[in-house]
């Protein structure tokens, strides 16, 4: 299994597809140690799940990155309010960005703060879109999250019993696009 970039992460896809908590820190040098952990583990698109000022900026140093490293790095904002659950609308989108990446060939590390809630979220409405039911995601994201060292305050993921439904209730209508992409990965 490739290394984790940070120990509270978990490979969704292994060398595709990253989950945990906040990449960076509010202490400079220690934040862009972080996030060459990332890159270094092939990270290319990063999606932020926290709300605007909610923690320390990272954007300059992934641009900073950037630059040194000659890379093409993504970032994107999806703010969803901490023990909140996203828009439908929201959550396609996000997941849309998620599949857009790897089709892309750019890894993808999906974090809000602690990666409980709205990263369990994520990742159990993305299991859903890719064939499983959602009781068989949220088993799953279960046991991605406990293969991270233990938080004896948070001992499951998702958090919250609306986060919980919220993957419970998720489906979509695929498009077309989705339909094929859907037909190809079952056969």
């Amino acid at each position: 299994m490739t290394k984790l970039p940070i120990i509270e992460s978990y490979w969704v896809e292994e060398n595709r597809f990253l989950a945990g908590e906040y990449p960076a820190s509010y202490e400079p040098e220690t934040a862009r140690r972080r996030i060459e952990a990332f890159l270094e583990a092939g990270i290319r698109t990063f999606i932020d799940l926290t709300q605007p000022h909610e923690l320390a900026p990272y954007e300059s140093i992934l641009k900073d990155q950037a630059q040194i490293y000659d890379l093409e790095l993504d970032y994107q904002r999806f703010a969803i309010r901490d023990h909140g659950v996203p828009s439908r609308e929201t959550m396609t989108r996000i997941l849309n960005t998620i599949d857009e990446s790897i089709q892309n060939g750019k890894p993808v590390y999906v974090h809000c703060w602690g990666g409980v809630g709205r990263t369990g979220i994520t990742v159990g409405c993305y299991l859903v879109r890719h064939g499983l039911t959602a009781e068989e995601a949220l088993m799953r994201v279960a046991d991605l999250y406990k293969t991270r060292p233990q938080n004896h305050f948070l001992t499951t993921s998702p958090e919250t019993p609306a986060q919980f439904d919220f993957v419970r209730n998720w489906h979509e209508i695929p498009s077309a696009k989705h339909r094929s992409k859907q037909n190809f990965c079952e056969g």
